[in-house]
């Protein structure tokens, strides 16, 4: 599983010209999920990523975490995450699990973010849409947590 965290001044994203989530301050964070990750997996991500201390306090120091500045949060499910572009020129997207098994992983991650963060704070794209997203990334400040990385597992 691969988090792609931008920390943004604001962010959304559009389905079919209609705005489906918006934040301001906060993460704009894409989620790639792969052949055998797990809910245990995106727990441990998810909880990594709402302890990240990457805002500045008083003294423009990265020492605050997102709770602590108020921040929200708009997850964005995204597959190509996990392309691998070692032969040819055409990616292959063999190792991103199949919807039918990431999007349960996906939305059990939304729904536990909400429980830890609060639901007001927490927006969401649409699994398996075509979305435009925009985002005005604050710093720049871009942090990929990769759980082949945090939990130790081999790269698949």
């Amino acid at each position: 599983m691969k988090f792609v965290i931008q920390r943004v001044s604001q962010a959304s994203v559009v389905v079919d010209g209609k705005t489906v989530g918006s934040i301001d301050k906060g993460f704009l964070v894409l989620i790639g999920i792969c052949n055998g990750d797990s809910m245990e997996i995106g727990e441990k991500l998810l909880r990594k990523m709402l302890g990240l201390r990457i805002f500045e306090d008083a003294e423009g120091k990265t020492n605050l975490d997102l709770n602590s500045v108020e921040g929200k949060v708009l997850l964005i499910s995204q597959f190509t995450l996990y392309a691998d572009c070692r032969k040819g020129n055409r990616p292959s997207f063999i190792n991103a699990a199949p919807p039918n098994v990431a999007e349960p992983l996906y939305e059990n991650m939304v729904k536990r973010c909400r429980e830890l963060f609060g639901n007001e704070r927490v927006q969401t794209g649409i699994f398996g849409a075509d979305m435009k997203v925009s985002l005005l990334n604050d710093g720049p400040f871009t942090i990929v947590l990769d759980s082949n990385e945090i939990m130790g597992q081999s790269a698949t």
